[in-house]
C-alpha cells in the first residue's frame, strides 16, 4: 500500500504562550488579553493550572480589532518591524531573479 505523498506533510506546530507574555508582546493590558478569552474570540489549553494560547487565534484576533491592532503596532512587537526590515542590497533578493508568475508558469 502507499501513501500519498499530500497526506505525508508534517501538521503545523501550534505555538502557545501565556497571558502575561501575550500582553507583552501585542501592547495590551493583561486584562484585555482576559477579557477576550472570557468572551470566546481567543483559542486557549489549560496545562497545570495555567492558560496557554494558540499564538495564531491571537494574531488574529489582534488584526481584527482597530484598537488592539495600534496598540500592537505602537507598544508591542510591532514597533520593531521596521528594523527587520532588509536595508542592504547585498541580502535581499534581486528583481530580475524574481519572476511574475506569467513567466514562471509559461516556462
Amino acid at each position: 500500500m502507499t501513501q500519498n505523498p499530500i497526506q505525508t506533510e508534517k501538521p503545523k506546530e501550534i505555538i502557545r504562550v501565556s497571558i502575561s507574555d501575550a500582553a507583552r508582546l501585542f501592547g495590551v493590558n493583561a486584562q484585555t488579553i482576559r477579557r477576550a478569552l472570557a468572551n470566546k474570540e481567543i483559542t486557549y489549553v489549560v496545562v497545570a493550572g495555567r492558560y496557554k494560547l494558540n499564538f495564531e487565534s491571537l494574531v488574529k484576533w489582534s488584526q481584527q480589532k482597530t484598537t488592539i491592532r495600534r496598540k500592537t503596532e505602537q507598544n508591542g512587537i510591532g514597533q520593531y518591524v521596521d528594523k527587520w526590515k532588509i536595508k542592504n542590497t547585498l541580502y535581499s533578493p534581486s528583481p530580475k531573479s524574481i519572476q511574475p508568475q506569467d513567466d514562471a508558469t509559461k516556462a
